[in-house]
Order: C-alpha cells, then sequence, then structure tokens
C-alpha cells in the first residue's frame, strides 16, 4: 500500500519513544517521511511552522490535555490535518473522545502497520483533496471585490484596502503604470460606498487642453466668456453627492491644481464669471501613472494639493508582478469577448497561455484584453484558441509541444503553472528557495508543483545532497536497556 503519489508525505509522530520511530520509518516504506517530536507541544509547533501531511500521535502519553490540545489544533485549521491516533487502550469512551476532538482515525496498540499505512493514505488523499479544493477555488473564485479580477498576494493588497477604504469618507490616490486598472479600483470603491446610488464621474486631464479644464470641473456662467451662451454646470457638481474620479492627476497645470485645492479645502466650487461659491459634498478619487513625489521635489505639483488628494494611498501592480492571474483574467475576457461578438465559446491551449506567460506586458491588463478580443475575432473556427490565434509578436514565446488541444480550461491552467515553475527555477539556476519566493509560494507547494509537473528529476541532486545533510545530523540509534521492552514490541 502507497500514496496515490511520488511525492514524499511528511507525517508528524508525536511520541516520546525516539526508538519506536527508528523503527517505524523503515516500515512504512520511501512514501512516507517521519518527523518525530516527544511532546504534544513540540507536534503543535512543528506543523504550524512546517508542512505536514498527517499526524500519528500516541494517546498513552502523559500528558492528556496536550493531546487534547494538538487534536483541536491540527482539525481547526483553514487547511486541516488529518490526525491518526493510537492507543493501549481500546475503550469506547477514549475513543468516542478522540473521534469528538477531531481524530481522523484511532489504532489500536500493538499496531498493524498495514492498518496504519492504509489509514495514513486515506488521510494524505483527503488533504491532498481538501489542498486541490481550496486552490480551485482560489483560481477560478473571482476577487473579493467585484470587478477586481485576480487572486495574487498584490491584488488581494489591493482589494483589502478598496473594501475598508469604501466604508469611509475620504480622499483616495490611486498609482500604477497605465493599464493596470485604476478606473476599476475607483469605480469598486464607489459601488461598494453609502454614495452607490448616486453619481459617479470620471474626468480625464489628459483628454482636455488647458483651457478647457476649469470649465469642464467647474462649469460657467450665461456670458462668462465669447460663446458662453448658457450655464452649465460642471464635472464637480455633476457628482455631488457621489464620487468624482480625476484621472491623471499628476498632467494638471499649477494654476488649476490650486483652484482644485481651494474645491477640496472648503467644500465649494465657483463657476466661471460667478463670485457665488456654490456647496458640495463629493468623494474625491485620483489616479497617476507618474511619481507626484518627485514631481513635489521638482517643484512641478503642490505638496500641499499632494497631501490632499493621498489621504490613502493604493498602488496597483503592473501585471509582469502577477502573472499568476493571467489564466483567470484572459478566461474572462475571452467569455466576454465571446459573447460581445457572437463568437462560440473556445478554449485556451496551454501553449496559448504558455506564451501569455512569457510575455512583459508593457501595456498591462489593457494589452491582454486587446489581445484577447483580437484573438477572439480573428480565430479560425476552431473550438480552442492555441498560438496560431496570437498576434506575431507573442507567437515565438510558446513551447511549441505544450501547444495541444486543451481539454478543458483547468488543464491550459495546469500548463500554464508548469510553464511558470520551469520559467522561475531557469531563472534561479534551480534554487528551490527562491524560485518560490519569486512565484509568491511556499518552498512546499513548489515542491509538489514539481512532483505534479515532473520536474523534479534536474532537481535529484540536490534532494539527495539534502537527504545526505538530514541524515548526517540524526542521531546514532542506541540499544534499549536490559530490561526494557524492546522497541518492536510495540508493532504487531
Amino acid at each position: 500500500m502507497s500514496t496515490n503519489s511520488s511525492e514524499k508525505k511528511n507525517v508528524l509522530l508525536v511520541d516520546a519513544d525516539e526508538a519506536f520511530g527508528r523503527v517505524l520509518q523503515p516500515l512504512l516504506g520511501h512514501g512516507y517521511q517521519l518527523v518525530q517530536e516527544s511532546t504534544a507541544s513540540a507536534g503543535i509547533a512543528a506543523f504550524e511552522t512546517g508542512a505536514i501531511d498527517a499526524i500519528v500521535i500516541n494517546l498513552d502519553m502523559p500528558d492528556q490535555d496536550g493531546s487534547s490540545r494538538l487534536l483541536q489544533a491540527a482539525t481547526n485549521r483553514d487547511l486541516p490535518i488529518p490526525v491518526i491516533a493510537y492507543s493501549w487502550d481500546a475503550s469506547r469512551q477514549r475513543i468516542l473522545q478522540a473521534f469528538k476532538e477531531g481524530a481522523f482515525d484511532i489504532l489500536t496498540q500493538p499496531l498493524d502497520v498495514q492498518l496504519l499505512r492504509f489509514s495514513l493514505d486515506r488521510a494524505c488523499r483527503r488533504g491532498d483533496l481538501a489542498r486541490e479544493l481550496a486552490e480551485a477555488r482560489r483560481l477560478l473564485g473571482t476577487s473579493r471585490v467585484e470587478g477586481l479580477l485576480g487572486n495574487s498576494k498584490a491584488m488581494d493588497r489591493v482589494c483589502d484596502v478598496t473594501r475598508k477604504v469604501a466604508e469611509v469618507f475620504t480622499t483616495v490616490l490611486i498609482t500604477g503604470e497605465s493599464g493596470t486598472g485604476k478606473g476599476m479600483v475607483a469605480q469598486a470603491i464607489h459601488r461598494m460606498s453609502a454614495r452607490a446610488d448616486k453619481p459617479f464621474v470620471a474626468f480625464s486631464v489628459c483628454s482636455f487642453p488647458d483651457s478647457l479644464i476649469e470649465d469642464e470641473l467647474f462649469g460657467h456662467e450665461k456670458g462668462a466668456f465669447t460663446g458662453a451662451g448658457q450655464t452649465r454646470r460642471g464635472r464637480f457638481e455633476e457628482a455631488n453627492g457621489g464620487t468624482i474620479f480625476i484621472d491623471e492627476i499628476g498632467d494638471l497645470a499649477l494654476p488649476l491644481q490650486a483652484k482644485l485645492l481651494r474645491a477640496l479645502q472648503e467644500r465649494t466650487v465657483e463657476r466661471l464669471g460667478s463670485n457665488v461659491p456654490r456647496p458640495l459634498d463629493v468623494r474625491v478619487i485620483c489616479a497617476t501613472n507618474r511619481n507626484l513625489e518627485k514631481m513635489v521635489e521638482e517643484g512641478t505639483f503642490r505638496q500641499d494639493l499632494y497631501f490632499r488628494i493621498s489621504v490613502v494611498k493604493i498602488q496597483m501592480p503592473a501585471l509582469s508582478e502577477r502573472k499568476e492571474d493571467i489564466p483567470l483574467l484572459a478566461e474572462h475576457f475571452l467569455r466576454s469577448f465571446a459573447k460581445l461578438h457572437g463568437k462560440a465559446a473556445r478554449m485556451l491551449t496551454p501553449g496559448f497561455l504558455s506564451a501569455l506567460s512569457r510575455y512583459s506586458w508593457p501595456g498591462n491588463v489593457r494589452e491582454l484584453q486587446n489581445v484577447i478580443e483580437r484573438s477572439v475575432v480573428l480565430a479560425n473556427g476552431h473550438e480552442y484558441l492555441g498560438v496560431a490565434d496570437l498576434p506575431e509578436e507573442l507567437r515565438g514565446l510558446t513551447v511549441p509541444s505544450d501547444d495541444m488541444r486543451a481539454g478543458s480550461f483547468h488543464e491550459a491552467v495546469q500548463g500554464f503553472k508548469k510553464e511558470l515553475v520551469r520559467s522561475a527555477l531557469k531563472i534561479h539556476s534551480g534554487n528551490r528557495l527562491r524560485a518560490a519566493a519569486e512565484l509568491g509560494i511556499s518552498r512546499c507547494y513548489l515542491h509538489r508543483l514539481l512532483n505534479q509537473f515532473n520536474l523534479a528529476a534536474e532537481e535529484m541532486a540536490q534532494d539527495e545532497l539534502e537527504e545526505e545533510v538530514d541524515e548526517s545530523m540524526m542521531p546514532e540509534f542506541e540499544m534499549p536497556m536490559s530490561g526494557a521492552k524492546r522497541p518492536n514490541a510495540r508493532i504487531a
């Protein structure tokens, strides 16, 4: 009996008898790696700081309360660790109590190794399924903030700040490269705020010459200038009670910065041709792809206005910093544009996603959106999108052997993840720790991916070296004293 994976499973053995662990390890076989601790407290510390797939604990240790704490701590996690308990006491009360505390299985001593391996196999399978389910929910689930797609750590931070700032009335400055979705964040803040049923007015400074911006923002009275035949409300008045989003705030001329600052400080506007202040109740959100701090130092942006608009700052990550979100974004755009253009729903091949993963995306999410729309519109009637449907500049970035027909979106995503792992290892010359940091995942999860995608062969030499170091650090086996119980007396 062995586990359903070539990957070794880390099993935490909590038993004060160190000799018992040394005897048990070879009997379990190569599919399991025992990590032994002598107390329940040490066991809790071990699975809270390390990667453990299953726990085996001796219930006959003196610290009964510690055993209960370990059972509860292991089973009350977001991803529970299955616990197999064993005891000389087979009483119904003790077994019921252990199950009540969260035990996955109960075995009696002397241990039947075959039963133990069978129980471990089932426990590890359950753990694998729980991790896969959590990963599927993380991958396929949309962001916790409607409209913001992505499950990367960078987007988690954006969503967290967005949700918090939506609940209060304060100015927000959204920064980041062009095409990262700053406008989407502004809309999300408004949509989740108490002003959601009021106007959301967007204004881009770059869309108008300086001579017209003041009129666009603050409006004018009839006769204020030649051609002003009637009174006109500005964008601030149109957004009264709601939210105004001023994009590319860094391109606003200094004289207009002064008038904007006054409007924000006094919460009033004066139309061109009028000196009557009009009260405003407007939430102000600004965005820019420029370095406002540097502009303040150079004197091209007012420091007092910068402090006024940047009470809360949200930094949007570039797409190259969150490539793990590309499959989810690509799938979303694929479905949206297929519906918009009346095209049949298609699937994405691993080769298609491989090319997306290797591209630098200087235009960020907006460029990805354009690439997917172009591919959908120009696809040659297939039921999937492959490398041939990509723009010319992306076709040479794929791995040709990976461009097979995709059976499902999940299969394509698996191919994408494989390419990310392969690229990270290549960049860091096979260093797993650095590769895991590059991908934003734990070293243990990277190890699982290496085995899942059969990428571990090139790491074999490093594994053997690590095992030699581990074995050199293990204590020498000591023969039990005369009269003591033989270690294998606890094994049937």
